[in-house]
């Protein structure tokens, strides 16, 4: 039996990261409970949320009251997408644009390095 149940219901549109492990696991048991991968998301996040209840004590606190929006949200239908403050990263006509610092480059030394010669 499913721990969670799956209704349909209106939803805004978010962009996350996810493991690819994770990604996996969501079609996954989106295709068990024979329902969608926003679904599935969205239940098991709510079901964490109503069980967690450190996190139930957190939202009634004020502190819960200040906390800067970081999720990435579109509302349907409407063009609208509401970026979080101050992330580095822009949307421009509904195409989120991402500027992510460029990789460290590792500094090898001339005598360290190798060389692969082939045919």
């Amino acid at each position: 039996m499913p721990l969670i149940e799956v209704t349909q219901n209106r939803y805004v549109s978010a962009t996350i990261r996810l493991e690819s492990e994770t990604a996996s696991l969501i079609d996954q048991y989106a295709a068990f409970v024979r329902g969608s991968a926003d679904d599935v998301v969205d239940k098991a996040l709510n079901y964490v949320f109503a069980k967690d209840r450190e996190f139930q004590e957190y939202l009634k606190s004020p502190r819960s009251a200040k906390v800067v929006p970081s999720l990435r949200v579109r509302r349907a239908g409407t063009g609208d997408f509401r970026e979080p403050a101050s992330n580095g990263k822009r949307s421009a006509g509904g195409v989120e644009i991402r500027h992510e610092p460029a990789p460290k480059a590792s500094v090898v030394p001339e005598d360290a390095r190798s060389v692969l010669r082939t045919g």
